[in-house]
Parts: structure tokens; C-alpha cells; sequence
């Protein structure tokens, strides 16, 4: 299993940025998905999962209405489509894959594979 985030760049103040997240080894249709964020001297939180084949999505409520998480099972992508950016969410974002979900998608300790992160930041 592999995951290989990309898109992360410098975007204002308002802007839109999408992270995308290729999975190899299996598919994401079979897996609970998530993204995470780290922001610098902090910990490492939960931003959006998909939990189910059916496609449920949760959110954590800082991004609620701006972010988006989705995935292309054909292309065997997962993204994160993010809008009205603000410079609270600068940080190292991370994708993240697990084929049993317990609980909480939203908790990285569901999940045993994870992507490499790359970084977002907003400026003001």
C-alpha cells in the first residue's frame, strides 16, 4: 500500500487549492480515507475522511463549507478540494488510508498508512 500526496503550494488569503493523493496497492473504494494537518508546534489533526464504499464523508468543523474530500475510484485518486483558504490552515497535509475503520475517521490512530506530506500555506 502507497500513498503519494501532491499539490500543496502558496495561495492568499482567500484562495482555492487541491491536494491529490494516489493510491497504490489497493483500492480506494475498499478503504476509509482521510486527510490530515499538522500545523507547525502543533498536533497533527483530522480535516476529512470518506468512511464507507457508500462514500460518507465527516469533517472537522474549522472547515466545514470551505474543504472538500472526495476520491476517483477510476483513477484510484483521493483530493481535497479546498476554498476560502485561510492562514490558519498553514500547515503539512497529509493523506492517509485504512481498511477497517473503528470509530472515529477523524482519529489518525485509525489509520496504518499514510502518504507524505506536502504543505500548504496561506498568506495573509
Amino acid at each position: 500500500v502507497q500513498l503519494q500526496a501532491s499539490g500543496g503550494g502558496l495561495v492568499q488569503t482567500g484562495g482555492s487549492l487541491r491536494l491529490s493523493c494516489a493510491a497504490s496497492g489497493f483500492s480506494v473504494d475498499d478503504y476509509a480515507l482521510g486527510w490530515f494537518r499538522q500545523a507547525p508546534g502543533k498536533e497533527r489533526e483530522g480535516v476529512a475522511c470518506i468512511v464507507s464504499s457508500a462514500g460518507i464523508t465527516i469533517y472537522t468543523d474549522s472547515v466545514k463549507g470551505r474543504f472538500t474530500i472526495s476520491r476517483d475510484n477510476a483513477k484510484n485518486t483521493l483530493y481535497l478540494q479546498m476554498s476560502n483558504l485561510k492562514p490558519e490552515d498553514t500547515a503539512v497535509y497529509y493523506c492517509a488510508a485504512d481498511p477497517f475503520l473503528n470509530v472515529d475517521g477523524l482519529d489518525e490512530g485509525e489509520y496504518d498508512y499514510w502518504g507524505q506530506g506536502t504543505l500548504v500555506t496561506v498568506s495573509s
